[in-house]
């Protein structure tokens, strides 16, 4: 016999992925998100600050022949925030689920850390997906009674390791997640986030990264493997499917046992 989890439920139903761009033809969480959900039927609207990055997220969509639009927005922007939601329902009809992909990192201790840019890692990572969601939940309330929404936080969040307003930036998300979940069960919409560990990213190799430093990353995890966009969007799809309905207020670590065990040491004495 057959449930209603068992379809994803995806077909018909629109989503929105903040920082779905990525440079070039790299696969970025947030463009293979994007590029899943569409293959499953959804309708999704990409933004991005860069148009250009958007863009090239919905060639992508349109080579596999699936339905997506571009829009330039700053999601630590309100105005923009709004703007954004009110143009995917103008143009779907409708928003059912909503991937908070934007993020910056940051390096050092509260001692090391400018106040400026605390508050700036904190801006674009925790206040955006607070103004992004003020907007799209009454939207999805509005036009599809309920949905899903996915906030991507990360393994720093449960493991500090000596970048602390990034931490501190990614617990915030976690506990952001948990209060939606309780604010908005009653309107029917399911709140969760992802924590990935290291990813293979065009904005982690945008900046460089030997093969050597890859080939640590890939021994910190318990299966030896790097993750890589697709990890991150596989895990965005599942949480926002049919498949999830039962779950909400939790974080999904995505992190191949990085958290499991402590780093491994590069020789024994004994």
């Amino acid at each position: 016999m057959r449930g209603p989890e068992d379809d994803e439920g995806f077909a018909g139903k629109v989503a929105l992925i903040s920082g779905g761009g990525a440079a070039g033809d790299g696969i970025g969480n947030g463009r293979a998100a994007a590029i899943l959900l569409a293959r499953a039927g959804a309708k999704v609207m990409v933004a991005d600050r860069e148009l250009k990055l958007a863009e090239r997220t919905v060639e992508m969509i349109g080579e596999e022949s699936g339905t997506a639009a571009a829009f330039a927005a700053d999601i630590t922007d309100e105005a923009d925030c709004r703007r954004l939601v009110e143009a995917t329902v103008a143009r779907f009809g409708r928003l059912d689920f909503l991937d908070n992909n934007v993020g910056i990192g940051s390096r050092g201790s509260v001692v090391d850390e400018k106040p400026e840019q605390y508050r700036r890692v904190m801006q674009v990572n925790v206040e955006s997906m607070f103004l992004l969601s003020k907007y799209a939940i009454p939207a999805m309330i509005d036009t599809a009674k309920g949905g899903a929404i996915v906030n991507i936080s990360s393994i720093s969040a449960l493991r500090p390791r000596g970048l602390t307003t990034y931490t501190v930036s990614k617990a915030a998300i976690i506990g952001l997640t948990r209060a939606m979940a309780v604010d908005h069960g009653r309107d029917n919409i399911r709140v969760n986030c992802i924590c990935p560990g290291p990813m293979y990213t065009p904005m982690v190799y945008g900046r460089g990264m030997s093969e050597n430093a890859r080939a640590n990353r890939a021994r910190a995890s318990v299966l030896k493997l790097e993750g890589t966009g697709w990890d991150v969007g596989h895990a965005v799809k599942f949480l926002l499917s049919n498949h999830a309905r039962y779950i909400t207020g939790q974080a999904l670590v995505v992190d191949g046992g990085v958290t499991l065990q402590a780093p491994e040491r590069e020789s024994e004495d004994h």
